[in-house]
């Protein structure tokens, strides 16, 4: 039986009466198949693939044959835009069966929304933000409007995986899941993404349905890619005019600034030319769009606002101005070519740096290996954390602490958040004055009261900021768009002239109160700034292909000659420098050159550690290169790699507290400044650096791509279901050395205080403890010379127990170098007494300068003969379980400590 024939009659006529089709795609088919047997999916098909009516079909079928009280659908998109552009599609399916859809987003109308509040739609069109704005709203009857909600659709859903504004969603399906009477089924499209897989899992939530992803194979398509070289910025856009003469085109640039430099030369060259980007108003967007349909041979100039699936009619080309940044990108913008019988799919790429062509030849080549970057799910959103717990304090008068745990403990996102962090943040707030607590219930406090309080409480609905900006109008009120502030800060009433729009336009006046730009057209005018200071991160697959492409001798069809000109040189310029995957490095007269090709992130962290290695080096990092700066040769650097290649090096506390305190204070959320210290540091380093992938860079093999990642399975362990530590899942190989004493997990307040209590009677207890990057506190392990504790201090809320055994003068704690232990413990309020410090006696033993050095793996080889694994040293932490050679890691670390006491303290008596 096929999927048409389990269509509701009605629609099956409708599909062939209306719609004229006499089949269904065959992602349609499989969709409707799994989407009918009430499957959660991720359904993957090319722009323009028919994904839509994939999943609206069966979701329409199910309402016509039982109507809904209330909204029985959601269609959930990630911009307006994309709403408004599918409205129509959706209200012609809809009402050819006897049913309605209505948009909501910030442009509908209170008077619409009244009137679809009294009469609710069967099928809602609308945003994360705006979902929100209803659940928190006390106008809004959330039980009447979405009780009777069963399917819930997410359109482009790659560009909310994996963000804030994803973990937002999900939170909020999530607290409408639990209004609605249904298990409500989730359903995500998509054209790519790397890891589908793993975006069902993200995508279930709570859901206990079955998951099932619906990827139907796809045959060997044309493709038509030209990449031309032209630095000349004026010469690039009159070489774009040319190409889209006679045709429709998309020209996609990387910034707003360059979209306004080339829509502008395109102009004087006689192309109508149309701009698109999120500084143009809407009105004006709109107007481009409409005309642009219209138009037989016109251009529209845009960034990634006309990435998504927004239909502009029938293009002709898609034209890049350098290149995208991601795999995914390029395929998305090149999927709006190529629908109409007989066309093929392109892209030319005008590149205006050398770095440009190579990046869109390593684009190139991964997508035609079939790669396309997986999304990466967080696990620790603490922006969304901070919203969701202002949102749910302002929704229905409060929410107890309780309450808000179990929600927001179901999401994946904040699956590596634990009850005592939790708690921890809470207290936090209270104190900060972000939060405030009466009757038992959370309530919104008035320092985010004076911050998110204007306007109804608007800049609290969205977990993105909403920039700072002037609107850009005539004199006649014509709105054209908006300027940052501080490029509008520059301006002069009646001197200034400035682009918008692809138009120069003369300022008037600037009238600051009601923050607007009043303009006149203008002959000439320059490019405007929007900010962005962020820096703009490769990813470590797409710089090793630029590394591959370099390191070969391979010619590509699709370079035009001014392409394979710089491909040539560039390949000429390492020669003898470069080896596949590893880079190399040179020396020039004023700094030597380390060419890791691994990326921004794994780069930036690696600087951090070469100027910590070698003081009074400068050392500037991009995605591709190193360059340092300073007293440094050849040799030095050989010693610095020696350095970096021990796996102790990246436990320094000292180290990471100056790297700590050193990163820029770049403003990721506008929650931040709700946040502890400890909580932003964590934030701030986890989007500027990789250590796990620079460690694993560094220390080489074929395993450099496989960049540590939370597995979607990993779950947090619940408070209660305490277990010997041998019995937890065992996630991958065995470790080289298992711990010979028995192993005991401890993760409740009750367990600790026994354990505390227990080893209060011993001479003396061994201390070690594990922690993410940032110092957050994740293990500590206490051990004797009969047994091993491994205590998961994010489950536990009552530290005082430890606090009691560490600071009892009695026992004695054998620690090796101490300094860690009492920075990471004393954040805890925990001082610890009567300290043996095996890296102290090691030192007296030996002299400071011993060769080898006193790290705990190094002295373990020298005093016991015994070899400690390492590699696990710079792992998640953080995740729960934990795999079994970083449980193996944590108990040896201690166990090792007592008979090394005993052998140095021989040692020593016998000097």
């Amino acid at each position: 039986m096929t999927a048409f024939s389990r269509f509701s009659p009605r629609l099956q006529q409708a599909i062939v009466a209306r719609l004229g089709w006499k089949s269904l795609r065959p992602v349609q088919e499989l969709s409707g198949e799994a989407l009918l047997d009430g499957h959660n999916a991720v359904i993957l098909a090319p722009t323009a693939g028919g994904k839509t009516e994939a999943s609206m079909f069966p979701t329409l079928s199910g309402m016509v044959d039982e109507p809904p009280v209330g909204v029985g659908a959601l269609y959930i998109a990630p911009i307006k835009a994309l709403l408004n552009n599918q409205a129509e599609r959706l209200g012609q399916y809809t009402e050819m069966v006897g049913l309605r859809r209505f948009v909501w987003h910030g442009d509908t109308s209170s008077g619409e929304r009244r009137k679809f509040l009294r009469e609710p739609a069967e099928l809602l069109m609308t945003t994360p933000e705006s979902l929100e704005v209803m659940l928190v709203s006390q106008t809004v009857d959330t039980a009447r409007l979405f009780g009777d909600l069963r399917v819930v659709v997410i359109d482009e859903i790659h560009a909310l995986a994996g963000s804030d504004r994803g973990a937002h969603l999900l939170s909020v399906i999530e607290r409408l899941a639990a209004l609605s009477r249904h298990d409500v089924q989730r359903v995500g499209l998509s054209a790519t993404v790397g890891n589908p897989d793993a975006i069902l899992t993200w995508l279930r939530g709570s859901s206990k349905r079955a998951g099932v992803v619906v990827d139907p194979p796809h045959g060997a398509a044309r493709r038509r890619l030209l990449v031309v070289h032209e630095p000349d910025l004026a010469a690039l856009a009159h070489g774009a005019a040319r190409v889209a003469k006679n045709g429709k085109s998309l020209f996609f640039c990387q910034s707003r600034a360059i979209t306004e430099a080339v829509a502008e030369h395109m102009r004087q060259a006689g192309t109508e030319v149309f701009v698109h980007h999120s500084s143009v108003s809407k009105e004006e967007r709109e107007l481009a769009e409409a005309r642009f349909h219209q138009g037989a041979s016109a251009c529209i100039v845009c960034t990634s606002t006309l990435e998504l699936g927004i239909d502009v009619g029938d293009l002709d080309r898609v034209l890049q101005a350098e290149a995208p940044d991601t795999v995914g990108s390029f395929l998305q913008r090149m999927g709006r070519t190529g629908r109409r019988s007989g066309q093929v799919a392109n892209t030319t790429f005008f590149c205006g740096t050398e770095e440009g062509v190579l990046q869109a030849i390593a684009l190139i080549e991964l997508a035609k290996s079939r790669w396309v970057e997986s999304v990466e799910l967080g696990h620790r959103a603490w922006p969304v954390l901070v919203h969701q717990l202002l949102a749910l304090s302002l929704a229905h008068d409060g929410v107890s602490a309780e309450q808000a745990w179990r929600h927001l403990a179901r999401l994946p996102d904040l699956a590596g958040v634990h009850r005592a962090e939790f708690d921890r943040l809470i207290a936090w707030m209270l104190r900060d004055g972000s939060l405030m607590a009466a009757s038992g219930r959370l309530l919104l406090g008035p320092k985010a009261e004076r911050r998110f309080g204007r306007r109804n409480f608007m800049e609290l609905y969205a977990v993105f900021s909403s920039p700072q900006s002037y609107m850009v109008q005539t004199p006649n009120g014509q709105m054209l768009g908006s300027l940052n502030q501080g490029f509008v800060d520059r301006l002069v009433d009646g001197v200034s002239c400035f682009l918008l729009g692809g138009r120069p336009w003369a300022v008037i006046r600037v009238q600051h109160t009601d923050r607007r730009v009043v303009v006149q057209k203008a002959p000439r005018g320059r490019k405007p700034t929007w900010g962005g200071f962020l820096p703009q991160f490769l990813g470590f697959e797409l710089c090793q292909q630029v590394l591959e492409v370099l390191s070969s001798d391979q010619d590509y069809v699709y370079l035009h000659d001014s392409a394979r000109t710089v491909l040539a040189d560039k390949r000429a310029s390492f020669d003898g420098v470069l080896s596949p995957r590893r880079g190399g490095v040179e020396v020039a007269a004023d700094e030597l050159r380390w060419w890791t090709f691994a990326g921004g992130r794994i780069n930036a962290t690696l600087r951090y550690a070469l100027e910590a290695i070698g003081p009074g080096w400068k050392v500037v990092p991009d995605n591709y290169v190193i360059k340092i700066r300073g007293d440094v040769d050849h040799v030095r650097f050989a010693a610095a790699r020696e350095q970096l290649e021990d796996p102790e090096f990246w436990e320094d506390e000292q180290l990471w507290q100056r790297v700590a305190a050193s990163l820029p204070n770049y403003r990721l959320s506008k929650f931040q400044p709700l946040m502890p210290p400890w909580v932003e540091r964590e934030m701030v380093a986890e989007f500027l650096l990789d250590v796990a992938g620079a460690w694993r860079w560094v220390s080489g093999g074929d395993e450099l791509a496989e960049r540590e990642r939370v597995p979607a399975a990993l779950r947090r362990i619940p408070a209660g279901d305490a277990a010997p530590v041998v019995t937890v899942e065992d996630l991958d190989a065995a470790p080289p050395r298992e711990p010979s004493l028995p192993v005991q997990w401890v993760d409740s307040d009750e367990a600790l205080a026994v354990v505390c209590e227990r080893l209060r009677l011993e001479e003396a207890v061994a201390l070690d403890v594990e922690t993410t990057f940032s110092r957050t506190l994740c293990l500590v392990q206490l051990g004797t010379r009969e047994q091993i504790y491994v205590i998961d201090a994010l489950q536990l809320t009552d530290l005082e127990p430890l606090g009691g055994l560490l600071g009892d003068p009695a026992v004695v704690k054998i620690i090796h170098n101490a300094s860690f232990e009492k920075g990471v413990l004393r954040r805890h309020g925990i001082e610890i007494s009567n300290i043996v410090d095996t890296l102290t006696l090691s030192r007296q033993r030996h002299g400071r300068d011993l060769e080898g050095g006193h790290k705990l793996g190094e002295v373990c080889r020298r005093e016991l003969g015994i070899e400690l694994d390492k590699t696990e040293q710079t792992s998640n932490w953080a995740r729960r379980p934990l795999s079994r050679r970083q449980l193996a890691y944590a108990a040896l670390d201690v166990e090792v400590l007592p008979p090394l006491w005993d052998r140095l303290q021989r040692q020593g008596r016998l000097l």
